[in-house]
């Protein structure tokens, strides 16, 4: 096997090393090869807030749960996060993060609160008319 810029042999295995990244893995192998997040059917949006249940068994069980499960369990230890922070904390891919947010879900490690829906929240027109009340007082 040869390095196909520079010609030169290269060693079993290297492919899955970049010098400046480090040590590569696919997105698959962290899902085992899952594209959606887990029997919940939950859509986690990217504004989507997940909380830590701090209680929950396997919060602090290291056996368990793989290292990218542990990291966004870490994030969310200090504060509720939106799912889209969670990627860029963990830096993973969106996807990923919402399979293994599935994953920490499903076993009751985290809570995830959906934002409100456009239809729900106040018209525009009467946000204004509230400011200009309150710059009238």
């Amino acid at each position: 096997m040869t390095d196909d810029m520079t010609g030169a042999p290269r060693e079993p295995g290297s492919q899955w090393y970049d010098g400046e990244a480090g040590p590569l893995v696919r997105p698959y192998a962290m899902t085992g090869g899952r594209t959606k997040p887990g029997p919940t059917g939950v859509r986690f949006d990217l504004i989507a807030l997940v909380t830590l249940d701090a209680g929950a068994p396997g919060v602090d069980d290291d056996t368990g749960l793989g290292p990218e499960h542990r990291c966004l369990i870490d994030l969310c230890r200090t504060e509720t996060q939106s799912v889209a922070e969670l990627a860029a904390g963990a830096d993973l891919p969106v996807g990923v993060v919402r399979v293994l947010l599935g994953d920490l879900l499903e076993i009751g490690c985290v809570t995830v609160s959906r934002p409100v829906p456009p239809a729900q929240l106040p018209d525009e027109r009467i946000l204004r008319e509230v400011i200009e009340g309150l710059r009238a007082l």
